[in-house]
């Protein structure tokens, strides 16, 4: 691959041109796949032409949806963009079986956010404590040009604090500060704001006459939100008598209950168990992320790092058996937002909230979180009966009949035959090649 200068200049066709010229391909062969994914409005395509850069064309994942949710008594259905069909299909399986049995509870338990100043003070402890006390008010009253009319909405800064990390490493300090940012993600308004306060950060030291000419020389480093938010909390939970489980893919309801608290167990305490896990979580959360528009990095980077606080990863959900009663939770921070970014550009994403029935950003979160925990009831409960492998590779045998270039006849052959035989490539190959049904 050779290098180039001025790439983003070229038009669409030069780009595609001169990528296809460096992986040695029939070129028009490009331009005629890359152009199908195209918008034919003009205008629409330069909406999705304008969310990133060196744009040619447009990637396109499977948007479906997951109908009979409950939650909190009301129904909902959840759309869904992911690229597995067996997600979609166990998330509304388990929707369906929550469906008579009380349904999903999900509760907002806070929707804080943070973010950082970090930077080097090398000199006082305590004349930068007394320093940042003398001065926190000026340095809140710096951004209020920033904050008014997310104050007006009941969000805005709503602490802030100085941390000494000089333990961790020399001369470190924060000042860390906690945001409501109402129904927006907030991530261009915390970065905002930040960067006013570390800007004033400097000029305010530079004034303070108990500093020495030395300390008055406050290093900032970087201004910045975390995507960690361990204050902006969703808890989510189903129960049931366990004699209402019924039977559940041959099992009866005593041994499934019993079983599935300790598959669950496991992932508490197996690193190796509790990564698939959390994937199978996130597997339904980041469907219902990337379908409003938010930021399925930010989720899942945050995810992870929640589930290891204590300072072991672990499963993020939890599962109790006590008198009789079955119950399954999740506890999951979810930055999510509704209103700006993608979900008021995105023409998918619009409409998926408008699907969802218009939701606050609190009632996204629990949402997303209720589609994390039917996925990771749906996983679970076919581990510990069937098997993970029964049903997923079934829902992935078009798929693979597609990648072998099954006929009509030959699809539907398959479909019948494999009703009740393993599903893996080589079977399928195998079968194809044979023929038709004897």
């Amino acid at each position: 691959m050779q290098t180039i200068t001025g790439f983003s200049k070229l038009n669409k066709t030069e780009k595609i041109n001169w990528i296809a010229s460096q992986i040695n391909s029939n070129s028009q062969n490009d331009f005629i796949t890359i152009d199908r994914f195209w918008h034919k409005d003009q205008n629409e395509q330069k909406i999705f032409d304008d969310f990133s850069e060196n744009t040619i064309s447009n990637y396109y994942f499977p948007y479906g949806v997951a109908p009979n949710f409950s939650i909190n008594n009301k129904v909902y259905t959840i759309p869904m963009v992911i690229e597995e069909s067996s997600v979609v299909a166990a998330a509304s399986k388990a929707a369906k079986f929550w469906l008579s049995r009380g349904g999903f509870k999900s509760k907002v338990i806070s929707t804080t956010k943070s973010g950082q100043v970090h930077f080097l003070f090398d000199g006082d402890k305590e004349k930068l404590k007394n320093f940042f006390t003398v001065k926190k008010v000026k340095l809140i009253a710096a951004t209020k040009s920033i904050t008014k009319n997310m104050d007006k909405r009941g969000g805005g800064i709503k602490d802030i604090s100085l941390l000494d990390k000089t333990n961790t490493l020399e001369d470190y300090y924060q000042i860390d500060v906690k945001f409501e940012t109402c129904d927006a993600m907030g991530a261009n308004f915390i970065n905002s704001v930040l960067e006013c306060i570390a800007e004033n950060l400097k000029i305010q030291a530079l004034e303070y006459t108990a500093f020495t000419n030395s300390e008055k020389d406050i290093e900032v480093i970087m201004s910045i939100l975390s995507n960690y938010t361990p204050d902006c909390i969703v808890k989510t939970y189903v129960e049931c008598p366990i004699e209402d489980l019924g039977l559940i893919g041959g099992m009866e309801a005593n041994e499934f209950a019993h079983k599935f608290e300790r598959a669950v167990q496991i992932a508490k305490v197996d690193v190796n168990r509790a990564v698939t896990h959390n994937k199978g979580i996130f597997n339904g959360i980041d469907a219902v992320v990337l379908a409003t528009g938010n930021d399925f990095r930010a989720i899942e980077a945050c995810g992870h790092a929640y589930a290891a606080r204590d300072g072991q990863y672990r499963g993020l959900s939890s599962c109790s058996i006590d008198n009789g009663l079955f119950r399954f939770e999740l506890t999951i921070p979810l930055s999510l937002g509704t209103i700006g970014g993608l979900t008021s550009l995105h023409p998918m994403s619009k409409m998926s909230l408008e699907l969802l029935d218009g939701p606050s950003a609190s009632e996204l979160m629990k949402l997303v979180s209720v589609v994390g925990l039917a996925q990771n009831f749906g996983a679970l409960s076919s581990l510990v009966t069937t098997g993970i492998q029964k049903g997923h590779m079934k829902m992935h045998l078009l798929n693979i009949l597609n990648q072998l270039n099954a006929t009509k006849e030959q699809i539907e052959l398959s479909k019948i035959y494999f009703a009740n035989n393993t599903v893996s490539f080589s079977s399928v190959r195998e079968f194809l090649q044979v023929g038709p049904l004897q």
